[in-house]
């Protein structure tokens, strides 16, 4: 047992470290887009909850203690959200802001770059848009969970469609 208290509340302090070691690592090294996991995002996904779960229960691997641990989980992933919805400081410093892409048919490829996006991708997007061409697109937004919003104006009305980026597998027909 990591501190001299109830076995349970030392699942909960480990529970607890292990959530928040978890927001700031995604944090620092950044999630390209949220929207879909390739089979490495999966793999990784598993492989950190296996490598962490002992650092939660310790050596309490009885039912009690591994509901205890994903309550604990749950009830802080409950109280993130509404603490970032309550508070923009939290939210901002958990989450990303949006970045423009395409500002009144203007590239910006300096925020291209910031996201890791191609021009190939967000040309992708904005074919899927209907516009053929990014003079077209009024505004063109990465959005924090990986979409790309694209808003032209045709006619004078505004016409608005999510892209989900897409990621390019290789196959072993590839290598």
């Amino acid at each position: 047992m990591l501190f001299n208290f109830h076995p349970y509340l030392d699942i909960v302090f480990r529970s607890a470290c292990v959530y928040i070691f978890m927001i700031v690592a995604f944090r620092i090294f950044g999630k390209r887009e949220l929207s879909q996991l390739s089979i490495a995002d999966l793999v990784l996904i598993v492989l950190i909850s296996n490598s962490v779960q002992n650092a939660m229960v310790g050596d309490n691997t009885t039912l009690a203690g591994g509901l205890t641990a994903a309550t604990v989980l749950f009830i802080i992933n409950m109280l993130l959200g509404y603490v970032m919805y309550k508070f923009k400081n939290i939210r901002n410093l958990v989450q990303s802001d949006p970045v423009t892409l395409i500002y009144e048919g203007k590239l910006l490829k300096t925020h291209l770059e910031k996201v890791l996006l191609t021009e190939d991708e967000l040309m992708a997007a904005v074919r899927e848009h209907g516009s053929s061409s990014y003079k077209e697109v009024s505004l063109a937004v990465f959005e924090v969970d990986g979409n790309i919003s694209v808003i032209s104006e045709e006619n004078n009305k505004i016409k608005r469609t999510q892209y989900k980026k897409k990621r390019q597998h290789k196959t072993m027909q590839d290598m």
